[in-house]
Formats: C-alpha cells, structure tokens, sequence
C-alpha cells in the first residue's frame, strides 16, 4: 500500500487537549489578548477623539480617514502579538494548539481589513468594488480553513501535479496561483502607495500645479512596474522574458497604437512646458471651457453650461489653442449699444458707464470705458468696454445684467434705442390706369 503524506491538523490536536488542563490555560491567554487589544483599540480611538490629527500633516489626505484605516487593525495586530507572547510563554509546559487557531484567525481578520482599507483608498467606491472585497476575503477566509484544517499543503501538492514544460521552463497550476496572487498584492501595495505620495505630492503648495501632476504621473508609472519587477523574481521567473513582451509592444506602438502613444507624450509635453493649466479658460477644438482635469492623455474641458468635452492631448498639440487665462486672467468684454441721432450723446455715454462702475463683477483696473464706435445709418454705434477677472463665471448674465440697467436708465432719461427706418421718394407721374 503506498504511504499517503501525513497531513497537520489543528482540530485533531485540539480535540486532544479537550481532556486536559491546557485548554483552560489556553482560553484564559486568548481571552486577555482579545480583551487587551479591544481596550487598546478603544482608547486609540478615544485618544484620536481628543486629538485629531491636522488634515494639513498629511498634504490633503483625510486624517481621519487614514486612522480609520489603522484602527481597524489596531485589535487584532494587538491581539495577534499578546496571543504570541502567550504561546511563547505555554508552549514549554503546555499544549498550543488553540492558540494556534487563534494566531492562524487573527492574522485572517487583519489580513481582510488591511485588504479592504488599501482598495478603499485605492478605488472610488463602486459596486464592482464591494464584490471584490467580499470574493477577496473569503479567499482568505477559505484559505485559512484549509490551513486549520490541515488540508493547504494536499492541495499544493495536487496543484504542483499539474503542470506543463514549455522549453526549459516547467509550469504548473501552482506556480500560476502563486504568480497571480503575488503580482496581485504587490500592484495593489504599488497603487496604495502611489496613492498615498500622490495626495502629498498634490499637496505641496511650493511647486507649480503642473510639476505636481506629471509627478504623480511619474510615481504610480515606477511604483508599478517595480512592483511587477519585484514580484516575478520572488516566484523563480526570469525578468528577461519581459524582452520579449518589449519587443512586442514596440511593434505595436509602431503599427497600431501611435496615436495612443501620441497622446500620452503629448500629455506630458504640456505637463511640462507649463502651457495649459488646471483652471484655465481656452479655447481648443472649438469649445471653450474651464480645464477641470488634466491626465496623461486627454485633458477634460468643461463648460459654463455644465457639459464636459474630452480632447486628446494631441489635438492641442497639433492644433490653435486660444488660452484666455494663460499670463493674465483678465478678460475683456464689448457691450455694443446704439442709440438715436436724436437722443442726448453725453448722456448716454454717461449712463453706460455709471451701471459698469457699479456693477460688482467689474474691475477698476483697467477701468470701463465708453466708446464712439460709429455714426451708422440707423443711429449713433456705442461700445462699453468693460474688463472682469473671473471668465470662469460666463459673460451671458453679466451681459444681460448690465444691459437691463441702461435700458431702464434709457428709459427714464428719454434715450431711444432706434429701429431700421426706410424713406421711400416717388420720382414722377405715375401714369393712371387705363379705364
């Protein structure tokens, strides 16, 4: 009969010491960690209650969103070391094996937490998002059932089984396992940090906004690709097969995805050479809007209407792009009025230029002023010249609202706003109609 591999299993021990004094020892440790680190927990919350952390200390990232987070692994890390000093201490004179289920619980319960806290602060909160939290710890779950149970290392076993060779290199089911799931964790460890550095970054009010962006840009790109070159050597795989997904990209770039390379140099052109920033007012594609995102493709324009367009960045390379607020945020703005040959000039003027002064939204400096455009065939061509400092806000209500005043000034000082008038002059005798 061939020897089957003998399998460790936590529950059997522990079924064992069920009839000795070692159990009572073991619960009596358990049940001091798990009180210690709930004491622990609750007095860090308090204690951040009393205190809290400045939001400025962490350059823009919710302080207490980040305590949070800790907090909730505050309880079983620290029950998780109290439960180690504990089996360190028994182990000598006592069984330890349901300490040994504890160790193996805690490090899960940390483990989920710590997971769903990093994809939190990675990923905006969506459904999709939820469902991978879930599928993620009861993986975790599951694979600490099987290590109590004693069944992880048969399972490993049958999953080295099956495997292929493809040259000199042997692959098998668990090193596919082994592959995804730490390529996994570390990409997920490289956005939670680039996101961490990205919120510091953003933060740092002593460099230019742009600099701050392709910065970030930057880190998350290096964070990910280290993260990939530290993983595959941790498993045995040769980083120099990656020549060859190189060469691969390479040919694609060269082929197919030229714009899309385009665009991201491009992107990182503009970044750099400091010529659209966030917030600014320009006119690009035909559209005219407020810069509200700026990435490493496309830059997002949105509107005084609420709608967003988004332009690649290597239309605003390529073509004209008109940057109203690029070295001055200033705007200048022509009211054009007309008024009749017969109405009082200076006063008209006069009353154009009053309702600007006061009106909030004006600047002084340069300061309004009225102009005569031109003596025109219908009437006398005004223009108010008038300069704001917050293009962002439109020019539609402005507009209307400096008009409505000088129409009612208009029309309590007699002021007539002339229509087209046409003078027809008969020259001749029609001849009469024959009878």
């Amino acid at each position: 009969m061939q020897n089957t591999p003998e399998i460790y299993n936590l529950l059997a021990d522990l079924m064992s010491d069920m009839q000795q004094t070692a159990l009572l020892w073991q619960l009596a440790v358990l049940t001091l960690s798990l009180g210690a680190g709930w004491w622990v927990g609750r007095l860090a919350s308090r204690r951040f209650a009393e205190h809290p952390l400045s939001e400025e200390a962490f350059a823009g990232m919710s302080a207490r969103r980040m305590f949070g987070g800790f907090n909730r692994v505050i309880f079983p890390l620290t029950s998780l070391c109290l439960v180690l000093i504990g089996k360190a201490l028994l182990r000598h004179s006592h069984h330890v094996n349901l300490l040994n289920i504890a160790v193996a619980l805690l490090i899960s319960l940390a483990l989920v937490r710590l997971t769903v806290y990093v994809l939190r602060n990675i990923f905006a909160p969506s459904g999709w998002l939820h469902t991978s939290e879930r599928f993620i710890a009861g993986l975790i779950w599951l694979g600490v059932a099987l290590h109590i149970t004693g069944f992880l290392p048969e399972i490993e076993r049958v999953f080295d089984e099956l495997s292929f060779t493809v040259g000199k290199h042997r692959f098998s089911l668990l090193l596919v396992v082994q592959t995804v799931f730490t390529v996994g964790i570390t990409l997920l460890l490289a956005l939670w940090l680039g996101s961490v550095l990205e919120r510091r970054i953003l933060g740092a009010g002593q460099l230019d906004m742009n600099l701050r962006v392709v910065a970030t840009k930057l880190v998350r790109a290096v964070l990910l690709v280290a993260g990939i070159l530290i993983a595959l050597p941790i498993l045995g795989i040769d980083i120099t097969v990656l020549s060859v997904f190189g060469g691969a990209l390479g040919v694609g770039l060269g082929l197919g995805l030229q714009k899309i390379a385009s665009n991201y140099v491009s992107g990182f052109i503009i970044l750099l050479d400091k010529s659209i920033h966030l917030d600014d007012i320009i006119t690009a594609d035909n559209r005219y809007g407020t810069v509200s995102r700026l990435t490493a493709r496309y830059i997002v324009l949105k509107a005084n209407d609420g709608t967003e367009a988004i332009i690649p960045n290597d239309t605003l390379i390529t073509s004209t792009v008109v940057n109203h607020s690029y070295s001055d945020r200033k705007v200048r703005i022509g009211i054009p009025v007309q008024i009749s040959y017969g109405s009082p000039l200076e006063t008209a003027m006069n009353i154009m230029l009053h309702t600007a002064q006061h009106h909030p939204r004006v600047i002084n400096d340069p300061e309004p002023k009225v102009y005569l455009k031109e003596l025109a065939e219908n009437g006398i061509n005004l223009e108010l010249a008038i300069w704001i400092s917050d293009p962002e806000e439109g020019q539609l209500s402005l507009r209307s609202e400096i008009n409505l005043e000088i129409w009612h000034e208009f029309q309590k000082q007699g002021i007539e706003i002339p229509y087209p008038q046409r003078a027809i002059h008969v020259v001749g005798q029609l001849a009469p109609p024959n009878a």
